[in-house]
């Protein structure tokens, strides 16, 4: 059983995506996000999962991606938004390099305008978030090692934040892609 060496969390909008890519590539491993592979394995959006077959059949599919992921997947792993509401994937995520990205609302709105397809934003958006997060925000924080702000903040810079908190740097510093990168900058 291999497990990642970075898992992100976080709400919609707080860059989970976009960071994760930046910290695999700056780490020199993978990079995966299991709504991707939930996307992949349906054969459609998760908008239309949950459109057509309801939030408790897609929450099975989470489970089952999350759960393949963390047991397979060495490199950096982003999870749905609400892939934590799920007892069992807090209990598997307990001990692991967990990362909660914490965004402000306003930050969200701009990075993904609150108006993409999202099921559980899909009516007064900025109202829903709030919710979604106050009910949230304590089970981001339960499974995190480190608590990440984004805010005021680039994704790299970001990314870096997260090498320190994790003590990863050393780990970065081995990829000499990324190094060569660095120095063409």
């Amino acid at each position: 059983m291999t497990s990642p060496l970075v898992v992100l969390v976080g709400p919609p909008g707080a860059g989970k995506s976009t960071v994760g890519a930046l910290l695999a590539d700056r780490l020199g491993v993978g990079y995966r996000d299991t709504d991707a592979d939930i996307v992949a394995t349906a054969g459609r959006p998760i908008a239309e999962i949950f459109i057509d077959e309801g939030e408790p059949h897609f929450r099975e599919l989470e489970r089952t991606a999350v759960r393949d992921a963390l047991e397979s997947h060495p490199g950096v792993l982003s999870l749905g938004g609400g892939a934590i509401l799920d007892d069992g994937t807090r209990t598997l995520l307990a001990g692991l390099p967990v990362v909660f990205l914490d965004v402000q609302l306003a930050d969200a709105v701009k990075r993904v305008g609150l108006d993409a397809p999202r099921p559980l934003l899909a009516v007064n958006p900025r109202k829903q978030w709030r919710e979604l997060m106050e009910r949230r925000r304590p089970l981001y924080t339960e499974v995190a090692r480190a608590v990440i702000t984004t805010a005021e903040r680039t994704p790299a810079q970001v990314a870096e934040a997260i090498l320190d908190a994790l003590e990863l740097r050393q780990a970065a510093g081995r990829n000499p892609q990324a190094a060569h990168r660095e120095e063409q900058a």
